[in-house]
């Protein structure tokens, strides 16, 4: 599991387009990290009360601020300004497009503090901002392996190389189906629950298929062949027969894996001539699919042979 650090200059750079952000100051310090998944009012502080400051957060200026800021006389102003910037926040966002105070600007220049400006409402960049932020700061991980969406089940299928990954997920996207991710698949934890799989983005669309090269998915087999993100719900391991010594025969126990610590289901499928395969993952993910909707052929037949042998036993 890896996290880089999430800095200021991240940030704008990221989400300064869909956001509208705008640098007015304090551009030395958009090196500042961001430890908060959120964004913080700063009105209490400025009024005076500095207890339960949440200074490791994304400060905004909305009308409320701005207004109450105005009434101070100029040398009351400065000290809450300096107040303000003598913590080591990240940075300070005045939304609703404020004109910013030409004391605000200095004694943020002073102090080193990038101060961005916005046009949207207040309510609507925290909300914003807060989406974008707990993405920033999600549990992220690679994980080698392609990953194709199979009729809304995202499946990374592994192997050693030269095991037939790319002509297994050729003959599924063949199929109908999408590819998300070819060789390298990104997984990020959204939400704290879901693992979600994509493509690095150098890398989207494309595949490669040893004997011809490089291709463009989207361009050889449509629009419909690819898909940006998937959710990540099996995991499907192709091992040479010989390597595999005990073949789950019955599918009465879910073996799983851990993939940024939740609990994947994972299956291995062996691989020796003649085998197709595609089909086999095929397979996998329509009965991974029957699983989460209660329905498990193996459980059942161990019940009915289990009533059959005890005759007293109710179905």
């Amino acid at each position: 599991m890896q996290r880089d650090p999430v800095t200021v200059e991240k940030f704008f750079t990221l989400h300064h387009a869909h956001l509208g952000l705008k640098l007015v100051a304090g551009a030395g310090g958009l090196g500042r990290r961001i430890q908060e998944p959120t964004v913080n009012r700063p009105g209490l502080l400025l009024a005076g009360f500095t207890k339960y400051f949440a200074s490791r957060r994304i400060q905004v200026f909305g009308s409320a601020e701005s207004s109450f800021m105005k009434t101070l006389p100029p040398a009351q102003r400065e000290a809450r300004y300096a107040e303000l910037f003598s913590y080591r926040i990240p940075c300070l966002v005045l939304c609703r497009g404020i004109n910013a105070d030409k004391l605000l600007l200095r004694t943020a220049e002073e102090a080193n503090v990038p101060v961005l400006k916005c046009p949207n409402i207040t309510m609507n960049f925290i909300n914003d901002a807060t989406l974008a932020l707990e993405g920033m700061f999600a549990p992220r991980s690679t994980e080698l392996g392609s990953m194709v969406d199979i009729l809304g089940i995202g499946v990374i299928i592994r192997g050693e190389s030269g095991i037939g990954k790319s002509e297994c997920v050729l003959a599924l996207i063949e199929r109908g189906y999408s590819l998300v991710s070819d060789d390298v698949t990104r997984v990020v934890l959204e939400d704290g629950e879901d693992v979600v799989g994509s493509s690095p983005e150098l890398t989207a669309s494309h595949m490669e298929v040893r004997g011809i090269g490089i291709i463009n998915v989207q361009q050889m087999f449509g629009v419909k062949s690819i898909r940006t993100k998937k959710k990540v719900d099996l995991v499907v391991s192709l091992k040479q027969w010989d390597e595999v010594k005990d073949v789950d025969r019955l599918g009465l126990e879910q073996q799983c894996i851990k993939i940024l610590g939740r609990d994947i289901p994972h299956m291995v499928i062996p691989v020796s001539p003649g085998r197709d395969v595609a089909r086999l993952v095929e397979v996998a993910a329509f009965y991974t699919k029957m699983k989460m909707f209660g329905l498990n052929p193996a459980q059942e037949l161990n019940e009915t042979l289990i009533a059959r042998m005890n005759p007293g036993t109710k179905l």
